[in-house]
């Protein structure tokens, strides 16, 4: 399913609640097909599948995190501040290349959520940027990454030394 087939979600069918008193099995299959729309008084109810309802409220979840996301890079690279205790605080460790590159690469996944299933892409690439931040922010671990006394070369293996083993 992708957000193309949702772009007409209320050109569904109308239903009476008393056609679906009457025919719950054929209102029911129809619903099978696509949403239904039932009508009582001045109140309007959908019926669809339940994995749609799931992909709808999924889809809604991802769409808030994106947008929060989003623009606390553009605040952050128009220079504002962002404190430690927003969830996503962590992005001003980044540079304005790297603020950029994460903001390309959340849009484009997102905007392809149309053509290949979402699954957890985006919360993937949120949480892989999410731990380069932690590890940039962690003064030893960035040592470590600067630290080059310590790195002896490794010598390839040859016969003599692996048949002593």
């Amino acid at each position: 399913m992708n957000l193309a087939t949702w772009s007409n979600a209320y050109s569904d069918e109308l239903i009476t609640a008393t056609e679906l008193n009457r025919q719950p099995g054929r209102v029911l299959d129809k619903a099978l097909e696509h949403p239904i729309t039932i009508t009582r008084n001045d109140q309007a109810f959908a019926l669809l599948r339940r994995e749609e309802v799931t992909f709808l409220v999924k889809t809604a979840a991802q769409g808030r995190t994106v947008f929060e996301v989003i623009n606390v890079a553009f605040r952050l690279l128009l220079g504002q501040k962002i404190g430690s205790e927003h969830p996503y605080g962590w992005l001003r460790v980044f540079d304005s290349d790297e603020l950029q590159e994460f903001i390309a690469e959340v849009s484009d996944t997102y905007r392809l959520a149309d053509t290949s299933p979402l699954e957890d892409k985006l919360e993937y690439i949120i949480h892989e940027w999410h731990e380069s931040a932690l590890a940039i922010a962690n003064s030893k671990i960035a040592a470590a990454f600067h630290d080059q006394s310590d790195e002896v070369p490794l010598t390839p293996p040859n016969s003599e030394n692996s048949a002593k083993l």
